[in-house]
């Protein structure tokens, strides 16, 4: 017996060794490491991370590792402003600068190019290079989840020698959270800012409107929000035409905008606001009834789907609505970039209402033998909703169907039903953003026994799937039209996703698989290793409290 509990201590021994030890071998997998397993680099409580002082910007990246250190080690690190015998130091500049500027004068930095960081470990610490402050902020979160989550690291963190040199594959890195089916709080918003910060996104697209709630406060018009955002009740399951009897709502005002906004740009994220029109409207309809071809009522929907009733393109106050809504958001949104949906608009209603046939005779739309006279009135609302963006600096984003009818010079697409729309859309060189449903859409099912998992929309899509997207479609686009591929996006959308629990389990781990679909090379990418770095950002997740699924399909 005393010889077992010896070996047994023995093994306790060497696993507590092994997990001190950092591991670079993260999601999303760095550009390219090289390291040295024979020597290592032990980082200590007390230690300092050093940072030029006189930057605030470096000063927060520098706080965010030390909290990010503590968190997961429970070391605590000392911040020494510009004491270059400090363990970790923060520094801006990339050591190719140089010769590259010599190389290239005058030639504008990429998006990616900007995001550069190198990260090397050797006898004198731990040195974090950015381009840019956000390289720092990148850096910083790579060397977060090198680390080993333990309760205490007594005998501080082996890190062996190694150089990381990274950049992102795509500009644009994006995740979207629908708020309008269901509303969740500032708080849950801030963990989904973190935990996709923690991945590498750069954009969060936040779905503010829908046929089932209105979430943006308008202060022209304030009864817009405090009507629009309340539902009766809610259908129960699947539009079982059974409804739960509850009252439900919820909206932002614009400060709680801001304060969002904030918390993202402080993370490196841009928060893109979306308005969907003219359709999914609802919500504005039952406080604005004129605002629709029949007149109303109009009641905020309790359930899911489509609905036929739409805002009404031949009345002139709907445009006037529009512009005071949209040009309220751009007022507190700073992003280049405003969606206006312009998805799954019926037009049932404007083939008979009198004023919309009228907008279509004073327009002078006539059968093109493509679209209808119906889909071109969209196209002008389109237009016209564009156009008011571009004079106040924007580019508008819209859902495939803005290509129907034709889409202006600068606007970009988010493809959804499948690759095609992205496909046509970069053939006629216009930026794209790629999300089709079977890859990136997240509210479906992410494994095959639908029963054991939370109430979901339907389909089914497994990690691996959203692993294996290829966002460039090498086989139909040539180099030149890749270059108006942006990047891609998972969405999800929320008719079934009504906690905060649930939402981080739809998150994760599929995140993690779209993290390296944005981030790294295609030639990187191995869906049999990826399985293997997935437990430690498990373990991750564990300690800073967010939900996942623990199944990997």
């Amino acid at each position: 017996m005393k010889r077992i509990l010896v070996v047994l201590a023995a093994a306790c021994v060497s696993l507590g060794a092994w997990s001190q030890t950092a591991d670079y071998r993260i999601i999303p997998l760095p550009k390219s490491v090289a390291t040295d397993t024979t020597q290592v680099f032990n980082l200590k409580s007390g230690m300092g991370i050093a940072y030029d002082a006189s930057d605030p910007e470096m000063a927060r990246n520098a706080q965010f590792l030390r909290g990010w250190i503590e968190e997961l080690t429970g070391m605590q690190l000392q911040m020494t402003p510009d004491d270059k015998k400090a363990a970790i130091r923060l520094t801006l500049g990339l050591p190719t600068d140089k010769k590259a500027k010599k190389a290239k004068k005058n030639v504008p930095l990429t998006e990616q190019q900007q995001e550069a960081y190198a990260i090397t470990v050797d006898k004198n610490g731990i040195a974090l290079q950015g381009r840019k402050h956000v390289g720092l902020f990148r850096a910083a979160q790579t060397l977060r989840k090198t680390l080993p989550v333990v309760g205490t690291a007594a005998n501080g963190i082996d890190f062996p020698f190694t150089k990381i040199v990274d950049e992102p594959r795509f500009e644009y890195r994006g995740v979207m959270l629908d708020c309008a089916r269901h509303f969740f709080a500032v708080d849950v918003l801030k963990k989904y800012i973190d935990v996709a910060a923690l991945h590498g996104c750069n954009q969060l697209h936040w779905h503010l409107t829908e046929d089932q709630g209105w979430r943006f406060e308008v202060k022209a018009l304030p009864e817009l929000a405090k009507k629009g955002s309340v539902r009766e009740q809610t259908v129960v399951g699947h539009n079982t035409e059974v409804y739960d009897g509850q009252r439900y709502g919820g909206y932002y005002t614009q400060e709680q905008c801001r304060e969002i906004v904030n918390y993202a740009a402080e993370r490196y994220i841009n928060v893109i606001p979306e308005i969907d029109l003219p359709g999914h409207m609802m919500g504005a309809l039952h406080v604005f009834p004129n605002l629709g071809c029949t007149g109303g009522p109009y009641p905020v929907w309790p359930q899911w789907g489509i609905s036929r009733d739409v805002l009404c393109p031949g009345n002139p106050e709907t445009m006037t609505f529009l512009k005071t809504v949209v040009g309220e958001l751009c007022d507190v949104f700073p992003s280049k970039y405003i969606h206006i949906g312009g998805d799954e608009c019926p037009k049932d209603r404007w083939k008979t209402c009198a004023k919309c046939q009228a907008k279509i005779k004073e327009l002078g739309i006539k059968d093109d033998g493509k679209h209808s006279l119906e889909a071109q009135l969209q196209t002008w609302v389109n237009h016209e909703m564009e156009a008011f963006l571009r004079d106040r600096g924007r580019d508008m984003i819209g859902w495939d169907e803005v290509l129907e009818g034709g889409l202006t010079e600068h606007g970009i697409v988010m493809s959804w039903r499948g690759i095609n729309g992205g496909i046509e859309a970069a053939k006629q060189h216009h930026r794209v953003i790629m999300t089709p449903t079977d890859y990136c859409y997240i509210d479906y099912y992410q494994l095959k026994n639908q029963w054991g998992q939370p109430l979901g929309i339907g389909g089914y899509l497994p990690v691996s799937k959203v692993y294996s997207f290829e966002p460039l479609i090498p086989d139909q686009l040539t180099e030149e039209e890749q270059q108006y591929i942006l990047g891609p996006q998972v969405n999800l959308w929320t008719e079934y996703v009504a906690y905060p629990q649930h939402v981080f389990y739809m998150l994760l781990p599929r995140l993690d698989a779209i993290s390296e679909v944005q981030w790294c090379r295609s030639d990187q990418k191995d869906f049999e290793d990826f399985k293997t770095r997935l437990p430690h950002m498990k373990q991750i997740y564990n300690r800073i409290g967010v939900n996942y699924c623990s199944g990997v399909e």
